[in-house]
């Protein structure tokens, strides 16, 4: 269970994350589009979904947006009303600044009474009035910490520019926080440097190491890497120039994500660090979709031989795999 898995500081957890389906799309749609997810994902080896708030944060940058911002439905509703066939956990995000601390409570109470686990993440522009700060919000999940756990985020791009990651890190885990789980990673040099500073920092301090999730995420597109970049995550300059001559983009971006997984998972076994991976899938095009159960797959095949994971194997026909048409699912 992902709970258990969680507090006990286990490593090769195996999380998947998706958007709510959008504000304007029908009931009948959003239930076509849910039993196509869970069809996709029951028999996947997974620990948890994770279900994201999507929010229009254009206001912190003046770039502009490479797609356009629509609304989405609320994530809670949209797990609690269309997945309920999906027999997991779900880790739902919820900004708790935009939130009286009543309305997070009530909130809290719906999450916990379907099993499902939060995680607080920020406004989306450094101005948004905030009407609930995290440790409060940290405070009001309190009464449920018994048998629940309380995630948050962690940006590998803001260590590498303010150095203090690990420091909020811990200041989090002091409220609660027992697991984070990062923005995508496409610079691995950037998530090892965050797991080596706060591990020397526990150290330091003696403190038990949180559990880190690594988010992957494949990338079937130039307008897609673009999008990525706008969200704030690094790509390095020649890995950017090598997606943008592979004659397939895609394919690429699978290969690097596999290769990034596996060393991070050798980086953090070394040090006897609690790890896991969450699969990112956000596009609405088949062959990403597709792409991304594939990276399930063959990274919980890595962890069972790492010996972090016993793997239950799914077989994927080739035509799974190697499906690259495309196909809107919203």
């Amino acid at each position: 269970m992902f709970l258990n898995k969680i507090k006990s500081g286990a490593s090769g957890i195996l999380t998947y994350g998706i958007t709510p389906s959008k504000s304007e799309t029908s009931p009948e749609r959003i239930a076509e589009i849910a039993a196509r997810t869970i069809s996709r994902l029951i028999d996947l080896d997974l620990d948890a979904l994770i279900v994201y708030d999507v929010q229009d944060e254009s206001a912190r940058t003046c770039e502009e947006r490479p797609f356009p911002f629509l609304k989405a439905h609320d994530p809670f509703r949209f797990a609690s009303g269309y997945l309920q066939d999906l027999d997991l956990p779900k880790i739902i995000y919820r900004p708790a600044g935009k939130f009286s601390k009543e309305e997070l409570s009530d909130w809290l109470d719906g999450l916990h009474r379907h099993h499902f686990y939060p995680v607080f993440v920020g406004v989306p522009a450094p101005d948004f009035p905030v009407k609930t700060s995290l440790p409060e919000a940290y405070l009001l999940w309190s009464k449920h910490e018994k048998d629940s756990v309380l995630g948050a985020v962690t940006i590998p791009e803001r260590h590498a520019v303010l150095r203090d990651e690990d420091k909020r890190i811990l200041d989090k885990v002091s409220c609660g926080v027992s697991y984070f789980i990062s923005q995508c990673v496409f610079n691995v040099g950037y998530a090892k440097k965050i797991v080596e500073d706060l591990d020397r920092t526990c150290k330091n301090d003696n403190k038990k190491f949180p559990t880190v999730i690594f988010t992957l995420t494949a990338c079937g597109s130039v307008k897609t890497l673009n999008f990525m970049e706008w969200l704030g995550i690094h790509i390095p300059s020649d890995l950017k120039e090598d997606f943008n001559r592979a004659e397939n983009m895609l394919e690429k971006s699978v290969t690097v994500c596999l290769d990034i997984a596996a060393e991070l998972a050798a980086f953090c076994a070394d040090r006897s660090i609690p790890f896991g991976f969450n699969i990112e899938s956000v596009a609405i095009r088949k062959d990403e979709i597709e792409a991304s159960i594939y990276m399930v797959n063959k990274i919980a095949e890595m962890l069972n031989e790492k010996g972090v994971r016993k793997y239950k194997k799914v077989v994927l026909s080739d035509e799974t795999i190697l499906n690259l048409q495309s196909e809107d699912l919203n």
